[in-house]
């Protein structure tokens, strides 16, 4: 792992070696400490890390009964028990192959009424304190869901997801026809809050984005550029999607 700027980097030509390295990383920190809380992401990137994460679990005899998880985000409008939920992918990825308890587990929007929602979670986030968050990266800059344009104070809030969002995740729905438009997310000040923050990418279309929230302006524009503000942050990228920072650092 080398360092650059308030960044720890963890860069490997195969993205199974960074997630494995992650994960051992993960499993052994909830070996020390049982009830860690811990932030979770979906789609492409952390995959692989849960793969690991329940391999590791297993061979290492860890756990994870007394673990507190909170996810980034949630879709709004789909139906009760959807296949294209985050709910339904983290219990398929994650939850299933664990020892977890499930009411130990949490989702924005878990309320028929968006508002109670909304409250709920943001009073959940204040009152326990994540010990490690995965993160991805869209490449228009976002984190969670929160958009090119959220305020770096925002809590958890209904966010509008932008075209290029909804093209690149319009792969992972069933029923494309449906895809939802909006979800509920944790906003960036909640995120911010964790203790450590864990960002995963790979893939040559996720090199700019990696570059910019490392060495670009911190601004609203580019949600992630604050994490350039975060003091513990470690990011594992492949080297496709770390080609621009190695440039920088003029390292082989």
């Amino acid at each position: 792992m080398i360092s650059h700027k308030n960044f720890k980097l963890y860069i490997d030509k195969n993205y199974q070696t960074v997630c494995k390295a992650a994960a051992l990383h993960i499993v052994s920190h909830v070996k020390t400490t049982p009830r860690s809380i811990l932030g979770l992401a979906t789609g492409d990137s952390p995959k692989e890390l849960y793969k690991s994460m329940v391999f590791y679990s297993q061979t290492m005899n860890v756990s994870f009964s007394k673990v507190l998880t909170f996810n980034l985000d949630e879709y709004i409008g789909l139906e009760e028990n959807s296949k294209d939920s985050y709910q339904f992918f983290m219990n398929e990825h994650l939850f299933k192959h664990l020892d977890i308890d499930l009411s130990h587990t949490h989702f924005p929007l878990v309320h028929q009424n968006i508002e109670t929602s909304l409250r709920h979670y943001q009073t959940l986030l204040e009152t326990h304190s994540i010990d490690i968050q995965i993160l991805g990266i869209g490449t228009n800059g976002h984190i969670g869901f929160n958009e090119p344009g959220t305020p770096f104070n925002s809590k958890t809030h209904i966010a509008n997801l932008t075209e290029s969002t909804l093209k690149n995740n319009q792969k992972h729905f069933k029923d494309q026809a449906h895809l939802p438009s909006q979800a509920m997310t944790m906003g960036i000040d909640e995120i911010m809050r964790a203790k450590k923050i864990m960002l995963f990418a790979s893939g040559k279309h996720k090199k700019k984005p990696i570059d910019d929230m490392v060495n670009g302006p911190i601004s609203i524009d580019f949600p992630a550029s604050i994490l350039q503000t975060h003091p513990n942050v470690e990011l594992y990228l492949d080297l496709d999607a770390a080609e621009d920072l190695l440039k920088l650092l003029e390292i082989e």
